[in-house]
C-alpha cells in the first residue's frame, strides 16, 4: 500500500500519486467487469439487466389519463407507479385531440364506434378508436387513387406549400429549401409583404388550389424561429418553436438525397395530444414509402421535444445495418393548438356570406403555459 496523497506536501509529486493510484484503482475495476462478463450467462446478464434499469426522466413520467391504450387496470396501477412513455402511433385511424374523453360530456358520438377487431393498432378503447377513426385526417387514410379507373393505383400525394413571413432572411429561405427536400409534393413559394398577404388569406387561397398543408416559418433576427402547420381544408392549426438547426452542409459526412419518399418513424407521441400532432406530421408524407431509397424520416419525443432526424440504411449484411445521416436536424416544441383556420382581421368585413363561412376560426384545443409545469415528469405528449 503506497502512500496517501494528502500526506504528500510536494503539490506536484501529491498530484502524480492521486491520478496513478485513481488509474489503478479503474483498471482494477474493469478487469472486474469483464472477468464477471465472461463468466456470467445469457439467463443473468438478462436478470442483471432486467433489474439495473437507469431511472430517467422519461420512464418516471407522471401518469397521464389520456395516453393511448391506457386501460383501467393501468390506470389503477398508475395511482402508485408512474408509467414509461412507450408506444406507437397508429398507423390508420384519426384523433379529435381533445384533452379528455370526458370533455364534452353533452355531446354523443352519431354513430356506433367500431368493433374491436377493425380498431387501429395499439387502441384498445372503442371510443378512442371511433375518436380516431372521425377526425380531420380521417381522409388522409382512405386515400383516394391517382387514376379513378384504376383502384390498385398509388394513392395521391399530399399537395404542401412552404412559404415564410414577411421579408424573410437567407437563413430562412435556405431551410425552408430543406424543407422542400423533406417533403414530397411540397412547394415553396415566397411571400410578399402587405395587405391581402396575411395567413388567413393564404391559407384559403391553398384551399381553393388543392393544398393539403401550409407550412409557414417564422423567423426573428433574421433567423428561422418557428413554425406555423396548417392543415387544410379545415384545420387543426399548430404553432411550433423552432431550435438547434443544422443544414445538410453542415454535418459531416452526411449523404446526398434522392427523390424517393421516405419512410416515417414517429416515436413516443403516447398522448392523445400526442397522437394529434403526430398524425399532423404524418399526413405531410405520401401513405406508401419507396422502400428501395432507403430514407427513413424520424420524428422522436423526448420530454416533448420533438427531434427531427432523416438517414439512410445500408445492409451491410443479414445482421448488421449501418445509417447516414442526409439532414437537415431541427428540434420542436409545441406551443399551441388551435381548431381550424386562421382568419383574416378586419375592421369592417363587407365580404360575402360564404367568404366568412370559409374560415374555420376556432378556440385552443390545447396552450402552453407555465402553471401547466407542476413537476419537471410531467409531459404533455
Amino acid at each position: 500500500m503506497g502512500k496517501t496523497p494528502s500526506a504528500i506536501k510536494n503539490k506536484m509529486k501529491r498530484e502524480q500519486v492521486y491520478h496513478a493510484q485513481r488509474r489503478d484503482k479503474e483498471q482494477a475495476k474493469l478487469e472486474k467487469r469483464m472477468k464477471r462478463r465472461k463468466a456470467e450467462t445469457d439467463e443473468e446478464r438478462a436478470a442483471r439487466k432486467a433489474v439495473n434499469v437507469p431511472k430517467t426522466l422519461d420512464n418516471t413520467r407522471e401518469y397521464d389519463p389520456t395516453i393511448i391504450g391506457s386501460t383501467s387496470a393501468a390506470a389503477a396501477a398508475a395511482a402508485a407507479a408512474p408509467v414509461p412513455s412507450t408506444s406507437a402511433l397508429p398507423p390508420t385511424g384519426a384523433d379529435d385531440g381533445q384533452p379528455s374523453p370526458s370533455a364534452d360530456a353533452t355531446s354523443e358520438p352519431t354513430s356506433t364506434p367500431a368493433d374491436p377487431s377493425s380498431m387501429p393498432l395499439g387502441t384498445d378503447d372503442p371510443e378512442t378508436a371511433f375518436d380516431l377513426q372521425t377526425d380531420a385526417f380521417a381522409s388522409y387514410f382512405t386515400p383516394t387513387p391517382s387514376d379513378p379507373n384504376d383502384p390498385d393505383s398509388p394513392p395521391l400525394p399530399p399537395k404542401i406549400l412552404i412559404t415564410t413571413s414577411a421579408q424573410a432572411s437567407k437563413a430562412t429561405y435556405e431551410f425552408c429549401d430543406e424543407l422542400v427536400g423533406v417533403l414530397p409534393g411540397s412547394e415553396f413559394v415566397r411571400r410578399l409583404k402587405g395587405k391581402g398577404f396575411e395567413v388567413g388569406r393564404i391559407a384559403g387561397w391553398a384551399r381553393g388550389r388543392g393544398y393539403s398543408d401550409l407550412v409557414v416559418v417564422n423567423e426573428d433576427h433574421k433567423a428561422p424561429n418557428a413554425i406555423t402547420l396548417i392543415h387544410l381544408p379545415h384545420g387543426p392549426t399548430a404553432y411550433f418553436k423552432l431550435t438547434s438547426i443544422q443544414t445538410s452542409k453542415s454535418i459531416t459526412g452526411h449523404a446526398r438525397p434522392t427523390p424517393h419518399h421516405p419512410e416515417l418513424v414517429l416515436n413516443n407521441f403516447v398522448t392523445r395530444l400526442g397522437h394529434t400532432v403526430g398524425r399532423m406530421f404524418q399526413a405531410l408524407f405520401p401513405p406508401v414509402p419507396d422502400f428501395e431509397g432507403r430514407q427513413v424520416v424520424t420524428f422522436h419525443v423526448q420530454r416533448d421535444f420533438i427531434f427531427f432526424r432523416r438517414h439512410r440504411y445500408a445492409f451491410k449484411s443479414t445482421e448488421k445495418t449501418a445509417l447516414q445521416e442526409i439532414g437537415p436536424r431541427f428540434t420542436l416544441k409545441l406551443r399551441w393548438l388551435k381548431k381550424g383556420t386562421p382568419g383574416v382581421r378586419m375592421a369592417v368585413d363587407n365580404r360575402p356570406a360564404e367568404a366568412k363561412d370559409a374560415e374555420d376560426v376556432g378556440g385552443f384545443e390545447w396552450q402552453w403555459k407555465s402553471e401547466l409545469e407542476t413537476s419537471r415528469r410531467r409531459f404533455f405528449l
